[in-house]
């Protein structure tokens, strides 16, 4: 009995400290070093190395290699909803996302990156029968998402790596990237040109187009898409969405407290240069296409395929 009450006595302490650290990480919106967690909460180096890396493999806390900080992670807000108040981006997210579907009137969503999947945070619907279905909180895989490519671009090359290694890239559709190199290339192509497209890779008959969220720090933490079923994705069509995603998300990271401008967002503002981006993707994947180059096959005029109700 005494060993039992004193396992109860040890677990009981592990949770409160792991509860600690996630009130330390509440308060500080740039992150906490370990140095600094082991300060604030007297806790023996040993002991938090062991719990860091439980709440680290568990998701409710994330761990920047670059600036060797922590801060909060993906499962807080799916479990109760602190890692959208530490944020204040779906508040924030959800003015400009209703600007888009009223101009627009096609579905956007938000999303954030867990491990190698997508966490939707948010969404709205356009009024069309024939429209995306997805849920909030739904996961989706990144590599065969636009949204998903966007937030692997803007990892580091070491952490797109680790976090890839051992996985395999599971096709959805014929057009799915199934190759770590194919899809490290296109990666490369999407931080170049400032956004992504998931032309039915993982969807048949849908198309989107994604561009990133910069936070108060710079760094890419959301992403934000339109989805739009073939029939209605026209260039035209598709590079509107563009155009208006570019803005949205100048303003919404604006909104967050970012003060750089995004080159490649402020070019795409523009119409013009929206359509002329993706007319050249369109082009350089349907020369692809006749190389034989995987996933790259299709261009924005295919056949249409519904989706949806």
């Amino acid at each position: 009995m005494k060993n039992s009450g004193s396992q109860q006595r040890s677990q009981a302490k592990s949770a409160a400290r792991a509860l600690d650290v996630l009130e330390a990480l509440v308060g500080e919106s740039r992150g906490l070093s370990f140095t600094d967690v082991a300060r604030l909460l007297e806790i023996p180096k040993s002991s938090l190395h062991e719990l860091l890396a439980v709440l680290v493999e568990r998701g409710y806390v994330e761990y920047e290699e670059g600036s060797r900080l922590y801060t909060l992670g993906v499962r807080v807000w799916e479990n109760g909803q602190a890692y959208l108040r530490h944020h204040e981006l779906v508040g924030e997210a959800h003015v400009v996302m209703q600007g888009i579907v009223d101009a627009l009137n096609e579905t956007v969503q938000l999303a954030v990156l867990d491990g190698v999947e997508n966490v939707y945070l948010d969404k709205i619907d356009c009024s069309h029968p024939l429209r995306l279905q997805s849920e909030i909180g739904g996961r989706l895989p990144a590599h065969a998402t636009g949204l998903g490519k966007v937030l692997l671009a803007h990892l580091t090359p070491d952490d797109c790596a680790a976090r890839f290694e051992g996985q395999t890239l599971t096709p959805y559709t014929p057009r799915t990237v199934t190759d770590l190199a194919a899809l490290s290339r296109e990666l490369a192509a999407v931080r170049a040109r400032g956004f992504a497209v998931d032309d039915q890779e993982y969807t048949p008959g849908l198309r989107c187009v994604a561009v990133p969220i910069r936070d108060a720090y710079g760094h890419v933490g959301a992403a934000m898409s339109v989805s739009t079923p073939v029939m209605r994705a026209s260039t035209a069509q598709c590079a509107a969405a563009l155009s208006l995603l570019a803005a949205a998300s100048l303003e919404l990271s604006r909104r967050l407290g970012c003060r750089e401008v995004d080159p490649l967002l402020m070019r795409l503002t523009g119409q013009t240069a929206a359509y002329d981006a993706l007319s050249q993707l369109d082009a350089a994947r349907g020369d692809a296409a006749g190389t034989g180059d995987g996933a790259a096959e299709g261009t924005m005029g295919e056949q249409v395929i519904a989706v949806g109700d």
